[in-house]
């Protein structure tokens, strides 16, 4: 099974690179993305999982119960997307639950950092994929943790695909820069060996980035955005369709491995 999730949230990252962005605007180029990613995935008839900060579903409950409709998951990707305290857990799903009217189980942090396990077996979650097993320079080194999916303090951990043996991450980044024969090889391989896939994107990613001025987004970020990305999940998920690769929510995923 190959679990799509989507982090949608205020689209701060400009603010990275020096950059202001009002927060109106923010909420509508992660609404516009996220609008064009339901597009893609009705037409493939796939379902996936919405990863959303309390905020954006707060200022944005209309796209929240759009996504429930279209048979999505909603996820906790915390309160807020640049502020975290432990108790943003608990209220981020409560309040999700609320908005969505749909029981949230799972939890990813925002730019994949490291969470108190303990704090997220509290807050009461099933599964937790904010760990990226590998090594991106300036955020984080996980060479020494699993790449597939793992318990910790009685949450399902479901890490971030990798490739085997060299760990090329599969993820927003790569599905930006790298060829497209070889993302599907590379994905093909770790199907191969795992029996799923984990991958993650945002829904900004799936606007036009290309405004140095206004967002100051490095190449590497910007690199194939836009319509280019959009096309390039189409045909990702057209190569895995016809390799027999079936898609899936991660919640269900998770629910299979718990035995629920």
């Amino acid at each position: 099974m190959i679990l799509l999730g989507f982090d949608v949230e205020e689209f701060d990252m400009p603010l990275e690179y020096g950059k202001s962005l009002p927060f109106d605007e923010q909420l509508a180029i992660s609404t516009s993305g996220t609008i064009k990613v339901l597009d893609v995935l009705k037409a493939a008839g796939i379902k996936a999982t919405f990863f959303c900060t309390a905020n954006y579903a707060i200022h944005k409950p209309d796209i929240i119960r759009a996504i429930v409709e279209k048979g999505h998951e909603i996820a906790s990707h915390g309160y807020y997307h640049s502020d975290f305290k432990p108790k943003h857990l608990k209220q981020s799903k409560l309040k999700l639950e609320e908005i969505s009217g749909t029981p949230v189980t799972g939890f990813r942090m925002a730019r994949m950092m490291p969470v108190d396990e303990a704090e997220i077996e509290k807050a009461g979650y099933a599964y937790n994929s904010s760990l990226n097993p590998t090594w991106l320079p300036g955020r984080y080194n996980n060479f020494d943790k699993p790449r597939t999916w793992f318990y910790d303090h009685n949450v399902l951990q479901i890490p971030a695909s990798v490739s085997p043996l060299i760990r090329i991450p599969l993820f927003w980044l790569s599905f930006h820069n790298l060829p497209m024969p070889l993302i599907k090889w590379l994905c093909g391989d770790a199907y191969k060996k795992d029996g799923y896939l984990n991958l993650y994107f945002h829904p900004w990613e799936f606007t036009d980035l290309s405004d140095k001025d206004k967002l100051g987004l490095p190449g590497y970020v910007t690199k194939n955005s836009g319509e280019p990305f959009i096309n390039r999940l189409k045909d990702f998920i057209g190569w895995a369709q016809a390799k027999g690769y079936t898609f899936g929510r991660t919640g269900d995923f998770a629910d299979g491995i718990n035995g629920r």
